[in-house]
């Protein structure tokens, strides 16, 4: 297991992977990470989430987004707003889950990319529709992260981000 501070400073948008699959239990670390993020209302999280391997339906996928092609896997994260406590700010409990996600990939060695998927509906409805969503009303696809072994050049490494201007106290 990495470190945590290292975990953060060197988890990175892994774009390319090695063609190599990722095995089960450490998918399902992944889901368990993003199922312990923050929600808005503790027992109202609204996060599903579909694990495609399939390569024809990732391919499928990649026409829509095409990072998602070439990935040993990648995770759709599904909104449920049925299961919400807060229907409006949806976006924020899914976006925490994701970033666990991510942040368990490197903790296994593994990368991972963020692919948005909301809040374009045309998007999010034909990303649906690949995987059984008829109706995106109330089953929101969010996201895909991508999962896979970093292919050479594409390993998760710091890259310093700090940007001291950013900051502000008080008042911007």
């Amino acid at each position: 297991m990495v470190e945590f501070e290292e975990i953060i400073n060197t988890r990175r948008s892994i774009r390319e992977y090695r063609d190599e699959p990722v095995n089960d239990e450490d998918i399902l670390k992944i889901l368990k990470a993003g199922m312990q993020a923050p929600g808005s209302r503790l027992g109202a999280e609204p996060w599903e989430f579909i694990v495609i391997k399939n390569k024809e339906t990732l391919a499928k996928i990649g026409e829509i987004k095409p990072r998602v092609t070439n990935a040993p896997v990648a995770i759709l994260l599904v909104a449920n707003i049925e299961r919400a406590f807060y229907k409006t700010v949806w976006q924020q409990d899914m976006g925490a889950a994701c970033e666990n996600m991510l942040l368990e990939a490197v903790n296994l060695g593994l990368g991972a990319l963020w692919n948005g998927v909301a809040p374009e509906e045309e998007r999010m409805a034909k990303i649906g529709e690949i995987v059984g969503i008829d109706d995106i009303t109330n089953l929101k696809p969010y996201s895909i992260v991508t999962i896979g072994y970093p292919a050479d050049g594409w390993e998760n490494k710091f890259m310093d981000k700090f940007d001291e201007e950013r900051i502000h106290y008080e008042k911007y």
